[in-house]
This record gives C-alpha cells, sequence and structure tokens, in this order.
C-alpha cells in the first residue's frame, strides 16, 4: 500500500515537473516621455502549459488580460488601466496585444499624474494559469524636458554610416514615439535613434527629433564628406575632363581658322578674276583707236626709219665722188 502510494506521488511530481510555467517578459523597464507624448510599452507573454496524460502539453487557454498599476499583481479591485473584461476604459490606454502571447500597451497624451509602474496580468481558465510579473514598466514623465541629438563630431566620411540619438538630460527614451526632421522636413524614420548610411551628400544637413508638435529640440549639423580615395578620384576626372575640354577647344579653333584661310583664298582669287578683266577691256580699247592717229604714228617711225638710210647713202656718194675727182 506504501509502495501505491509512493507511485501516486512521483507520478504526480514527473507531471507538474513537465508543465511549462508562464512567462511575462519586459524588453525595458524604465522609460522616460514628455507631457502629452505618446509611449509604448512592448510586452509579450507565453501562458503555462498543462500535461495531457502522457500524450504531451498543451499551453492553456488565456481568457482573460489586463494592465494595471499601483498594485504589484493586479488582483482584486485593483484599478486597471485595460481590462479585456471591462473595455470602457480609459481611451488614453490602448491594448495593442491579444490573449496569445502579445500584451504591448501603447499610452497616449501622456500626463503627469500617468507616472506610474505599469504590470501585466493574464488569467487562464485554470487559476493554476493566472500569472503577473510584478517587475513591471515604471514611466516617468517630465512636463518640459531639454532635448537634444547627439552622434560624432559632424563631421563624416561618404559611405560610412551614423546613428544620432534623441535623448534628454534627465531620462532615456524608450518606447516613446519620437519623430525626425531634417532641414525642418519629416523623415520616415522614428524612435530614440536615427541610422544613416552609406552616406551620400545628399545626407548633410540640419538634423532634430521631436516630441508631437510642441518639443523640438536643436538643430544638429551633419556634414559629409569625401574620403582621400574619392577626393582624389575626382581631382583626376576634373583634369581628364579638362584635358577634353581644351582638346575640343583647339580642334574648333583649328577648323576655324582653316576655314577663315579658306575664305581668304577664295577672296584672293575673286579679286584676281576681276583685275584680269579690266586690263583685256583696255587693250581692245587701244585696238579701236582712231585711223588717223595710227597713220600719225607708223609716218613717225617710218620717217625715223627712212632717215638713217639717206644719210648712208649720202655719205656713200660722196665716197665715190671724192674717188672720181681724184682719178680725174
Amino acid at each position: 500500500m506504501q509502495v501505491q502510494q509512493l507511485v501516486i506521488v512521483w507520478s504526480f511530481k514527473v507531471l507538474l515537473a513537465g508543465a511549462e510555467k508562464p512567462t511575462i517578459t519586459y524588453p525595458f523597464t524604465k522609460t522616460c516621455a514628455a507631457e502629452g507624448s505618446t509611449v509604448l510599452l512592448p510586452c509579450s507573454f507565453t501562458p503555462s502549459t498543462e500535461v495531457i496524460g502522457v500524450e504531451g502539453k498543451d499551453p492553456r487557454k488565456i481568457v482573460r488580460v489586463l494592465w494595471c498599476r499601483k498594485h504589484p499583481i493586479c488582483q482584486g479591485a485593483t484599478p486597471s488601466v485595460f481590462d479585456s473584461e471591462a473595455p470602457d476604459t480609459d481611451s488614453s490606454f490602448q491594448y495593442l496585444g491579444d490573449k496569445k502571447g502579445n500584451c504591448t500597451l501603447q499610452i497616449t497624451n501622456i500626463q503627469l499624474e500617468d507616472a506610474e509602474t505599469y504590470r501585466f496580468r493574464m488569467e487562464a481558465e485554470d487559476p493554476a494559469g493566472h500569472f503577473t510579473n510584478r517587475t513591471g514598466v515604471t514611466v516617468r514623465v517630465e512636463e518640459n524636458p531639454l532635448m537634444s541629438v547627439t552622434g560624432s563630431n559632424g563631421s563624416e566620411v561618404r559611405g560610412q554610416t551614423v546613428s544620432l540619438q534623441c535623448t534628454t538630460s534627465s531620462c532615456t527614451f524608450h518606447g516613446v514615439s519620437i519623430t525626425w526632421l531634417k532641414d525642418d522636413h519629416a523623415l520616415p524614420e522614428t524612435g530614440p535613434t536615427l541610422h544613416l548610411g552609406p552616406l551620400t551628400a545628399k545626407d548633410s544637413g540640419n538634423y532634430s527629433c521631436a516630441l508631437g508638435t510642441k518639443r523640438r529640440s536643436g538643430l544638429f549639423r551633419l556634414q559629409v564628406e569625401a574620403d582621400s580615395a574619392g577626393g582624389t578620384s575626382h581631382v583626376i576626372l576634373a583634369v581628364v575632363l579638362a584635358v577634353l575640354l581644351v582638346g575640343i577647344a583647339l580642334i574648333v579653333l583649328f577648323f576655324l581658322i582653316k576655314r577663315r584661310r579658306a575664305a581668304e583664298r577664295q577672296s584672293a582669287v575673286e579679286r584676281q578674276r576681276s583685275v584680269g578683266v579690266l586690263p583685256s577691256g583696255n587693250r581692245g580699247a587701244a585696238q579701236r583707236t582712231d585711223p588717223n592717229t595710227e597713220d600719225v604714228s607708223y609716218a613717225a617711225i617710218h620717217f625715223k626709219a627712212s632717215n638713217p638710210s639717206r644719210e648712208v647713202q649720202s655719205d656713200a656718194d660722196d665716197v665715190v665722188y671724192s674717188a672720181v675727182v681724184s682719178r680725174g
């Protein structure tokens, strides 16, 4: 009989050992928010399991989920900010989860009095599956936090990556709805960290972060510079382009000079042709001179030509005459 009881006890312990315990996980346990902003409290849970004979184990069915504050286990008449069995809760608290594993809570337009420690509780059909994570998430609310953007020295090399942080001097943001702006234009990225890269010249500008539409940080100047290799390649490219431009200019100048010289030669040929026509006209005019003028010229020429012959003949006659006289 005693042996039988021992077997039953040990069998029960084995069944309990096979069952998995429930868990609730908060990615962070402390966060900070500015009054009027939106805060997200991420949360996940795993229900406990129950052993079904010797065939296996199944998770317990969750029938109720709730978030509360000012109570360590959210039990009994504790006021809750969200209760799946009491949907008429404060609209500022929105449950984004379900009853299967997601227990995320969102708080919109958070106020100073909302600064509390928030805890999640799940309840199963079997009370053995009820569980609350007592750690919770502590939310601190600042009335007018001084925000700033931090990063490196503001001068980055092209092709690298950089992360900008939106912070305050008094607390650290987690799950807070933060928007980013560049040169007063909203960026699609949200959250306390902005990742940029690989950097290009277009990433240069003034960055800032904001909580809602009222609170905004100062400007953070980011200047993206070319690396040494990139600068060298740019110099080489500039030199090549300059050489090409000079070559093109010389070619154009050569053709212009050649064209100008051809035009000058053509003009000279035309001038020579015009000059050659005028003398031929003068020769024609000379050929059409008055006949009387031609006779006068001919007579003068004939006269000049006949005088020497007469002088020669006279000299010859004198010689003959002298000879005759001598003989006589």
